[in-house]
């Protein structure tokens, strides 16, 4: 959330930075316009005020660099005010240029629309038509004010094909300002819509999390009662079973296992949504965690083999982790049990930052319906699924900073199964 945040607020900062690039651009221009009009066309230039004004915008754009790079300098503290100072100053020094170079007979004159275009495309209206009126006046003073330029040695045809050209190119270098401008801020802007869509879903999936913890917290209460009245009939039949019945009674026993682990997984639900401090994140190394993880999955799940592959650094890096994140991995597994008939492949690699793991059964795969849907929206592709497990696996996982893409994987050109992958962050801190 953060760094969805982050995407909205330096707008104006990013916008600063784009006008410091264009006033470099615009810097490195004069600087060639005034060598070649001196050196080439042998114009006598009043040089000692052109290069004032030139390095005073050197020092000045070296300030509004540091202000864009400033860590300090966040976007609450570039304003809207500053940016349109910052478009004054670049009037003022176009003013002083085109004074010290024939006034408004100079043909980059027009070069005073671009601080207007910049500031129709940023600021309000407000800043907008006062930094018109500004540059009207004192495009209207040059008229009358200005330092004529000195004759050059050609024809008077000559001088008027240099004032087109002068025109042309102030024309191509204006188009291509505007441009870099405009396109910058239209990526700026498709940027924020694509936070803001991100934030909406996040925003929808949060209401949906939030009805499914009322939801669950309410259904453990009821199921307490059932659950414990099963205990005792199971019970009952075991009693009375046949002593000579072997199946009726291993059945019996898988049928008590099964309730006893319902029982205990409504008792932490019970606990969690009265104690928060029981999910409580805590911080072990990953190859533990993984360890502890495959044995107590492996405790309810006897009859699937999985074959593990684990690799990192060592020591080991550490995992934040609690019981939801736990939860959220053995939905998965046990989704890959459920889709497999034979076995599941469980990798899983680490470096100081990231846990890499994926985890492959030997199912059908997805459908393409289950592609778009999966972990976005309650889903399932079974009968009588809820499609909750996948579903706040992806929640899960992504809180803490993760990420779960579900794709087929092939082999001999034909679906061979489902491949979960999972990346989590790491540290190296042995302490929460």
């Amino acid at each position: 959330m953060k760094q969805q945040a982050n995407a909205f607020l330096p707008a104006i900062k990013i916008n600063l930075h784009r006008l410091v690039v264009l006033r470099w651009l615009a810097i490195a221009g004069q600087l060639g316009a005034v060598l070649v009009a001196s050196y080439f066309l042998h114009l006598e230039l009043p040089l000692s005020g052109i290069g004032a004004v030139i390095a005073a915008a050197v020092v000045f754009n070296l300030y509004a660099s540091w202000r864009t790079g400033s860590r300090q300098a966040d976007s609450n503290e570039v304003s809207s005010q500053e940016f349109f100072y910052h478009l004054l100053f670049d009037i003022a020094v176009l003013s002083l240029l085109l004074y010290f170079t024939g006034g408004a007979t100079n043909p980059f004159g027009f070069l005073y629309l671009l601080p207007i275009t910049i500031s129709a495309a940023v600021l309000s209206s407000k800043y907008t038509w006062t930094l018109a009126a500004i540059t009207v006046a004192v495009y209207s003073a040059l008229i009358w004010f200005y330092v004529p330029l000195p004759e050059a040695h050609h024809s008077h045809t000559d001088a008027f094909n240099l004032h087109v050209f002068g025109m042309w190119l102030g024309f191509v270098v204006s188009a291509v300002m505007v441009a870099y401008f405009v396109v910058g801020m239209g990526n700026s802007l498709r940027r924020q819509e694509q936070v803001l869509v991100r934030a909406r879903e996040d925003a929808l999936r949060n209401e949906r999390l939030v009805a499914i913890g009322t939801l669950a917290a309410s259904t453990a209460h009821e199921l307490g009662t059932p659950l414990g009245t099963m205990a005792l009939v199971a019970d009952e039949l075991q009693y009375e079973c046949a002593a000579d019945n072997s199946e009726a009674k291993e059945n019996i026993l898988t049928l008590q296992q099964q309730i006893r682990r319902c029982k205990e997984a409504l008792a932490e639900l019970s606990i969690s949504a009265g104690n928060i401090s029981v999910s409580d994140g805590g911080v072990q190394a990953v190859d533990d965690y993984l360890g502890k993880l495959l044995s107590q999955w492996q405790q309810t799940n006897t009859e699937i083999e999985i074959r593990t592959h684990w690799q990192g650094v060592e020591p080991a890096p550490h995992l934040l982790v609690d019981r939801t994140l736990s939860q959220a991995l053995f939905n998965i597994l046990d989704n890959a049990a459920e889709a497999t008939d034979s076995r599941i492949d469980w990798m899983a690699e680490w470096d100081a930052q990231w846990l890499r793991m994926e985890i492959r059964d030997y199912g059908s795969g997805l459908h393409e319906e289950a592609q778009t849907h999966v972990g976005k929206v309650p889903f399932s592709g079974k009968q009588d699924g809820m499609g909750l497990g996948l579903f706040l696996a992806h929640a899960v996982i992504e809180r803490f900073g993760g990420s779960v893409r579900l794709y087929n994987y092939e082999e001999s050109g034909r679906i061979a199964g489902l491949c979960t992958s999972i990346q989590l962050p790491l540290t190296e801190k042995s302490e929460a």
